[in-house]
């Protein structure tokens, strides 16, 4: 089927102002992108979709999703661990409430039930539920009787063959990105941050087998040496990276050509605006988040300045920061990091898009169309990413999750 999106400003995703321009999709493909109307008289078409003067953009990509991270605007869970079955509605519940938000790709920052990812991202690319492409990964992985992070029981023994091992299963599961938690957490245990959980034996096993089995590495990591561990292990994406210091700025520079950062201030910011009730105390997480956002400050204009990619994703899934308000980190780069709103959007889309190792991220011919009409200029105002009712069209590989008015072409 052959779909011609017309009167429009295209947002390619790259940065760059938007244009008036036209859409010609084939199938699940964008296959041109045309400069005017006018060009677009003499087309062969099935479908025309009038944007009335909105924004096509690409979709949005979340970079540290956590999908049984059971929380979302539709639904509050103030127990983090759920039971099996819950846990699994949540899940999918979650895939397509951050769809109906414009985020048609997302990468797994680790999961709270085991097999439950690869399961849903077989389903979402079946087309049997909705929901964003998805790199899924498995429980994170910390080790066996480390306080402060406690994410499940699997394969947590000791030692570079446990490792081995580790990998092993989830190459065998299905998982394309294994998450580890190699530093401590601040906010579950105070002073943490620095600790490091894994030896350097453990982490280049962990490396070596991972790249064997053509798995990617997602790292939790805040101090200089989790970093250094991380980047030596070859890990695609660096989560966090608060207390990096000069030499691990360096560091991260020299491999920017093959790693992704993601500082991830959407849950810091929600953790500040917290009211949780008089039995709830979040005074070590509001502390921490307040020191990593002072930090994060300084960390991320810096490294973008030197041409590291950072991502958009925030750790949402908490009660206090719910899936479905993802978007939020589009407005904290602008506010605290010093990024201009289409800096921001590129962020989520293009910079997204290499990230997932996929055809997606730009308005481009060849890319998949994975596309969304907003009403209103977000290179302008991008809070208006936040408003699902601002989103107009929602399209992932040429089919319409949320359709606009259509015209079927007549002859």
């Amino acid at each position: 089927m052959r779909q011609l999106i017309r009167n429009i400003r295209i947002f390619d995703g790259t940065g760059s102002a938007p244009a008036p321009g036209a859409v010609l999709i084939e199938g699940d493909r964008i296959v041109a992108v045309l400069a005017d109307d006018a060009e677009t008289v003499h087309l062969a078409v099935d479908f025309v979709i009038d944007g009335q003067g909105g924004t096509l953009m690409p979709g949005m990509v979340d970079s540290h999703t956590h999908l049984t991270w059971g929380s979302s605007v539709e639904k509050i869970y103030h127990q983090f661990i759920l039971p099996a079955d819950e846990l699994k509605v949540a899940a999918w519940r979650n895939a397509r409430v951050l769809l109906d938000h414009g985020f048609t790709s997302a990468y797994s920052a680790g999961a709270l039930g085991d097999h439950i990812e690869p399961e849903l991202a077989r389903a979402i690319a079946a087309g049997e539920t909705p929901g964003p492409r998805l790199v899924p990964s498995t429980l994170e992985r910390s080790p066996e009787g480390e306080e402060g992070v406690e994410t499940g029981d699997v394969f947590n023994g000791r030692g570079a063959q446990a490792m081995r091992d580790f990998v092993a299963y989830c190459a065998d599961q299905g998982v394309q990105s294994l998450k580890l938690v190699i530093s401590g957490e601040d906010a579950l245990k105070p002073g943490s941050s620095g600790d490091i959980l894994y030896t350097d034996e453990e982490m280049q096993a962990a490396g070596e087998a991972a790249k064997e089995a053509g798995l990617w590495i997602a790292t939790h990591a805040y101090s200089p040496r989790a970093i250094q561990l991380a980047l030596e292990a070859g890990a695609r994406i660096l989560y966090h990276c608060s207390f990096a210091d000069e030499a691990a700025i360096d560091a991260m520079v020299a491999h920017k050509d093959q790693i992704f950062y993601a500082p991830g201030p959407g849950v810091s910011v929600a953790a500040l605006e917290a009211t949780p009730p008089p039995h709830i105390n979040m005074a070590s997480m509001k502390a921490s988040a307040a020191e990593r956002l002072e930090l994060e400050a300084v960390l991320v204009p810096e490294l973008k300045r030197r041409g590291v990619r950072v991502l958009i994703g925030g750790d949402y899934g908490f009660p206090f920061n719910p899936n479905g308000r993802n978007a939020r980190d589009l407005e904290h780069f602008v506010t605290r990091f010093g990024f201009t709103p289409a800096e921001a959007l590129s962020a989520a889309t293009m910079l997204g898009g290499q990230l997932m190792g996929l055809d997606v991220g730009q308005v481009r011919p060849g890319y998949l169309a994975d596309l969304l009409l907003v009403d209103g200029d977000p290179t302008q105002d991008v809070t208006i990413m936040q408003d699902a009712s601002r989103i107009k069209m929602i399209m992932q590989g040429g089919k319409l999750h949320k359709a606009p008015v259509t015209e079927p072409v007549t002859a």
